[in-house]
């Protein structure tokens, strides 16, 4: 049966106001959600209560703050089940991986009361006749906005930091999993978080205008595409006094260099660029193998790997490696990218096609390349990995460097100095060796440079664009009176 869609606003579930919408199910494509958005005056009136809810939240105990968000932990751990069905139903990922994309939700809350304790708490310094303090504070009312790839997690990974450090929130989830963004609300509200402190709001380009643009927001997090986080930073142009946190995706290489093992090679990189169906922000879109001896072993690999990996839908038992894309329209634009790929000259090694279960179902590709300038600099959002053979590790740096973007990059290979050298000279905000580009920790930062994010990485570091800190000089007496500096005439 369909969620009936509905805002969090207040403390009060209200119908939207705005268009109709819904969202329908990758697999199947039965309806999965279905209402109206929230029309503007109800987006305004979630930054209001939110704004309203801040002063008594910023002042309530950290304590006590931290243990909303561990019930909100152990209401996800006790209906894991039911929230992974949602998430696979709507999204599309294989029942398995939606299981895990909950256990990272609730292993988020102990991680993030961690950095915050580490990264933001009260400092205390003596000096000679004061006391030299730090402290944090909150920046006030943040909007979340939050993607379709990880719908429970990546929102999580804004707003669980940014409630600990005493902001209140508006959720504004990806009009493609407006069922999972509304459970989330639905949870909040079963752990007695207070009115006003988490709200949720439905709705597309409209509606997450007019909360960035509200004088009430203080912050903008956001998880997305290239194209929209620019646009963001360009409506807040000119209005520093707004903390935007941008984490944009990536067109990530993963570099192939002297390494023994090439069938274990050959997994690390089918979990580098296909798993979630390659839907990941940190996916390898680009492999770089060095030298012709070795590029051969690791293709004839693949290709005989490749085609072996189960695709189907998300519910499917015995269950698949990759399920189906978002919608149809991003399987067309897979297909779309490989013919651009092959019109520039690429060899298809294994074709990305289309499955007939479902519109939004497509198997993976693997694309021969000669030169990086067949390449569009772009991250194309699924499972189309490209293979490129050169002749040293020079070049396979200066391929891999070959992007505007910088969220990941992945080494592979027997010699660390090998790798350090690498290290040294990639521009990525995640370099992992011997471990897939898709593997990132909860107790690391991440984030990216150049159009991959606006240095404020979030994973262990998210506190950091949660609060701000207050330097304090302070002394439980007045300065000597006696004490006279030049010009000071009595």
């Amino acid at each position: 049966m369909a969620m009936q869609g509905k805002q969090w606003i207040g403390g009060e579930w209200q119908a939207g106001e705005g268009a109709e919408g819904e969202s329908r199910s990758p697999s199947d494509g039965g309806v999965v959600w279905m209402g109206r958005w929230a029309s503007v005056e109800q987006a305004r009136e979630a930054v209001e209560a939110a704004r309203n809810a801040w002063p008594a939240w910023a002042e309530t105990r950290l304590d006590d703050r931290m243990q909303a968000c561990r019930n909100y932990a152990a209401y996800l751990q006790e209906h894991a089940d039911e929230l992974a069905h949602w998430i696979a139903t709507e999204n599309g990922k294989p029942l398995w991986e939606a299981r895990s994309e909950v256990a990272t939700c609730v292993a988020k809350v102990d991680a993030s009361i961690d950095a915050l304790l580490e990264r933001r708490w009260t400092t205390t310094q003596e000096m000679d006749a004061f006391l030299a303090v730090t402290r944090y504070r909150p920046l006030g009312v943040m909007f979340v906005l939050g993607p379709y790839n990880f719908p429970a997690h990546i929102p999580g990974g804004h707003f669980i930091p940014a409630l600990l450090a005493g902001n209140t929130v508006v959720f504004k989830p990806s009009e493609q999993t407006p069922a999972v963004g509304q459970w989330i609300a639905q949870a909040w509200e079963q752990v007695g978080l207070p009115a006003g402190v988490f709200n949720l709001v439905h709705g597309a380009a409209e509606v997450g205008a007019v909360a960035t643009d509200h004088d009430g927001v203080d912050g903008v997090l956001f998880t997305g595409s290239y194209r929209v986080g620019a646009e963001l930073h360009r409506r807040l142009a000119g209005r520093p006094e707004k903390m935007l946190a941008l984490e944009m995706g990536g067109n990530n290489p993963l570099v192939v260099h002297s390494v023994s093992d090439v069938a274990g090679a050959a997994v690390t990189v089918i979990l580098s660029a296909y798993l979630t169906s390659g839907q990941r922000c940190t996916c390898a879109r680009r492999l770089i193998v060095v030298g012709q001896a070795l590029h051969d072993r690791l293709v004839e690999q693949l290709v005989e790997k490749i085609p072996r990996l189960r695709v189907g839908l998300s519910l499917d038992d015995p269950p698949v490696f990759m399920g189906p894309l978002i919608h149809d329209r991003a399987a067309a634009a897979m297909e779309a990218a490989q013919r651009g790929l092959i019109e520039a000259g690429a060899r298809p090694l294994v074709e990305l096609r289309r499955d007939e279960r479902s519109p939004a179902l497509v198997h993976p590709g693997l694309i021969a390349v000669d030169r990086s300038e067949q390449i569009e600099d772009c991250e194309h959002f699924g499972p189309l990995l490209t293979v490129q053979c050169v002749p040293d590790l020079e070049a396979a740096i200066a391929a891999a460097n070959a992007t505007q973007y910088g969220l990941s990059a992945g080494f592979l290979g027997d010699d660390v100095h090998d790798f350090h050298y690498f290290l040294h000279r990639i521009r990525a905000g995640v370099v992992n060796w011997n471990r897939q580009t898709t593997g990132a920790s909860g107790r690391l930062p991440f984030g990216g440079v150049g159009r991959s994010g606006n240095h404020r990485p979030s994973g262990y570091f998210a506190c950091d664009y949660c609060s701000y800190p207050v330097a304090s000089l302070e002394s439980h007496q007045l300065i000597d009176a006696a004490r006279k500096m030049p010009g000071m005439e009595w």
